[in-house]
């Protein structure tokens, strides 16, 4: 299956919620995304300690087509990059600045998300080929510190992933995020999921779009 980067691109920028799938035990991972597309979430990001994650990644792009768009998180090497690509992930994030994973995910014409913290990071991840720029962690540093980088920094797309919940992600958005990466404060980590507990993952997605979309009014 072909990967069309600027629609990749345009659907990020378009739903601006990337959901991180991470410590979901395979049996349970296309439970979690049908959860999460019910909510109205339709970017998903598979990180790649997850077992047989090229398996899934290939599995949600044949299931849902066009209905969402899928990446491999947490990728350090151009290799797991390209593997992932080849499974079919339309985009690859990363925690750090590597320019050989930069650069291996322009080649094959995925979409590019590395990781930064600093302005010179995020300047070098950015002049490197990055799409996005992640800023990671936001936990520690919070909106006020994506609102200084983008003082000096217009020109960046940056991403906050890393503590961000359904309570400031508003804020991120407030002041320039183009998107958000969302882990555990909307996919929990757990052995099994109940019907109990898709529903409420459901019910989580439609909180996190409802903020998304009042931020966007």
């Amino acid at each position: 299956m072909s990967i069309d980067k600027m629609t990749t691109l345009q659907e990020i920028y378009t739903h601006r919620l990337v959901a991180i799938i991470r410590g979901v035990p395979g049996a349970e991972i296309m439970n979690v995304v049908e959860a999460l597309y019910q909510g109205g979430i339709r970017i998903i990001e598979i990180t790649v300690d997850t077992p047989n994650v090229f398996q899934w990644i290939a599995k949600v792009r044949e299931i849902y087509q066009d209905q969402i768009v899928v990446g491999a998180g947490t990728v350090l090497d151009a290799e797991t990059a390209r593997a992932a690509i080849m499974a079919g992930a339309q985009f690859i994030l990363s925690p750090t600045v590597d320019k050989e994973t930069i650069a291996i995910t322009k080649r094959y014409g995925a979409v590019s998300i590395p990781g930064a913290m600093t302005p010179t990071e995020i300047l070098t991840a950015f002049e490197s080929g990055g799409d996005i720029i992640k800023v990671f962690p936001a936990t520690v540093l919070g909106p006020g510190y994506l609102k200084d980088i983008k003082g000096p920094l217009p020109q960046i797309p940056v991403m906050p992933t890393g503590g961000v919940d359904v309570d400031n992600i508003s804020e991120y958005f407030a002041v320039g995020a183009v998107a958000a990466g969302i882990g555990s404060s909307l996919v929990k980590k757990q052995s099994r999921y109940s019907e109990q507990d898709l529903q409420a993952l459901t019910e989580s997605a439609k909180s996190f779009c409802h903020q998304r979309d009042i931020a966007s009014r």
